[in-house]
């Protein structure tokens, strides 16, 4: 027996007309480093039709690849509506990995147009020759130095954004193609092998934002202004632009000014009420208002509800500095490119409250109702929801990656499952505890180690500002812990002090001996602790280790 209900595709289109009409009072605001330009979304939409007819007249038809290499702004949002609305596949390329990275997935993804932010073309331009199946390359604003030329190889093409929208029709005819396409594709950050493709579908955009929404989401409404400082080159801004459009949330864009002095300026004049980035962001913006804002005046978080943190594990000290100095919920959020990105986010059981409150907030999350998950213990049986027992996450769902553009990689893939590589445990009542990488976990003496249970630890020192643990051989125990520590500013901590501070707090066979301090801990192109450099390092002898027991 079949519903009688009637089959409309979840496209991009009708969400895009939708947030440009319903929603066209809302405002999307780029901050310019010296105050903020703002446009409403029934203007988004119109510059968002002169972007398609201006993309069709550079012949993108079907399903060509438009790539952006920019920042988050107007203009790059401009793009997230018009090229998948076309039909074409939006792919935005990360401009943060290597050079040669960013030339092997504009190649492999067969890009045709570039969108390029202006103050990003001296980074560009040397990658422009090695691109093969670009034909025209689109210039989004001014340097502010003047007109900067970007030489082009022969057969490419070279645009201004502003000549090519001029006398463009408002209105365009947007299709509606299969829900199933390929509407947006992003790649991961490469840090083991060539970054793989993921290929998102006009379904998965949908059913994903409207989970972002929900209450036990991101619960994003219609009165909210969102500071989007994830990246829209990382994981679609996990999610936010579209699901604004959804219900009309306002934007706000920070553009190429993340650093915490233009971030308080930003809180300060545009009264966000909810942010989204990873860790180190707010733990830089923390220290920067701590040594600028004088406790009797008023703080520039007073609107911010809440705090959305993903990427990497958000250590509790931080997230209950920001609730007692500011009221500010951090709610943490688990996800990967290949999961949209949300996999799970941490809103507490109704029921819970003091500690039991915190212990959820500082777990992973609960999994959505779509999105299904399971443990794979070491001896690859599925293991039970006590809340005790590890495994590996593997997960699948209606907007979970099935497989890799053009990249056959069966080892990610079990059954129909995706497997994450992140160890943990799952409750009876479905919330997620990550307690490390498959990669990271330190395998010493036969007994399993988190790295990050001790990076939160010994970040809990009042003298410490970062701390990242990675594992190294031993002849007796096969792996140990080494810790890698970055002081606060002016203060002094040694290995001797923060060994017994740590061993108060874990397993005795669990306590570093070999520690080591750093000015910084290497990242990765998304701001995670790049533990790959970081084993480089020990690797060639570059670090002074310190071993204490």
């Amino acid at each position: 027996m079949l519903s009688t209900m009637q089959d409309g595709p979840l496209s991009m289109a009708q969400l895009v007309r939708y947030g440009t009409t319903a929603h066209g009072d809302s405002k999307v605001t780029t901050w310019t480093g010296v105050g903020s330009r703002r446009m409403s979304y029934a203007e988004l939409g119109r510059r968002a039709a002169q972007l398609a007819h201006a993309l069709r007249g550079l012949g993108v038809t079907g399903d060509d690849r438009v790539a952006t290499f920019m920042w988050n702004n107007t203009e790059h949002l401009e793009a997230y509506l018009a090229v998948p609305a076309m039909g074409a596949v939006l792919h935005t390329l990360n401009i943060r990995l290597f050079p040669d990275q960013v030339t092997y997935v504009a190649n492999h993804a067969e890009d045709r147009v570039i969108l390029v932010d202006a103050s990003l073309l001296s980074l560009f331009g040397p990658i422009l020759p090695t691109l093969t199946t670009v034909r025209h390359v689109v210039v989004v604003g001014r340097t502010g130095t003047g007109d900067q030329a970007l030489p082009a190889p022969k057969g490419v093409r070279v645009h201004d954004y502003e000549e090519l929208l001029a006398g463009q029709p408002e209105r365009f005819d947007w299709p509606e193609p299969d829900e199933r396409s390929a509407a947006a594709m992003c790649y991961t950050s490469g840090t083991t092998g060539n970054p793989k493709g993921v290929v998102y579908s006009h379904r998965s955009i949908w059913l994903h934002s409207m989970q972002i929404c929900m209450t036990d989401g991101m619960a994003l409404r219609q009165s909210d202004r969102a500071l989007a400082i994830v990246p829209m080159f990382h994981a679609m801004s996990w999610g936010l632009p579209y699901a604004a459009m959804l219900v009309g949330a306002s934007l706000i864009m920070p553009d190429r000014f993340l650093q915490p002095g233009p971030l308080a300026e930003i809180f300060a004049a545009e009264r966000p009420t909810l942010a989204a980035a990873v860790p180190t962001i707010w733990q830089g913006l923390l220290l920067h208002l701590e040594a600028v804002v004088p406790p009797d005046r008023p703080s520039p978080l007073s609107t911010l509800r809440e705090v959305m943190v993903g990427g990497s594990a958000c250590p509790p000290a931080l997230m209950r500095s920001y609730y007692e100095r500011y009221g500010t919920h951090i709610t943490h959020a688990w996800g990967m490119t290949e999961t949209s990105p949300l996999g799970s986010i941490a809103r507490p059981p109704v029921a819970a409250s003091g500690h039991s409150e915190w212990e959820y907030r500082f777990s992973q999350g609960r999994l959505p109702a779509a999105v299904r998950g399971r443990l794979i213990g070491k001896d690859g049986t599925e293991v039970d929801w006590d809340g005790r027992t590890e495994g590996e996450l593997e997960v699948r769902g209606p907007w979970i990656t099935g497989a890799y553009y053009r990249d056959d990689d069966p080892e990610k893939f079990h059954d129909g499952w995706l497997r994450t590589g992140d160890i943990g445990t799952l409750s009876p009542d479905g919330f997620l505890r990550l307690t490390d990488r498959a990669k990271d976990v330190i395998k010493s003496g036969g007994e399993w180690i988190s790295s990050v249970e001790l990076e939160n630890h010994v970040m809990t020192h009042p003298a410490v500002l970062e701390a990242a643990v990675i594992g190294i051989a031993d002849e007796r125990w096969s792996e140990r812990p080494l810790v890698a520590v970055v002081p606060h500013e002016g203060q002094h901590v040694d290995a001797e002090e923060l060994r017994q501070f740590v061993a108060a707090r874990v397993a005795g066979w669990q306590v570093p001996e070999n520690w080591t301090f750093v000015p910084e801990v290497p990242k990765t192109s998304v701001g995670k602790f790049d533990k790959k450099r970081l084993r480089a390092l020990y690797a060639d002898g570059q670090l002074d280790i310190v071993r204490i027991g």
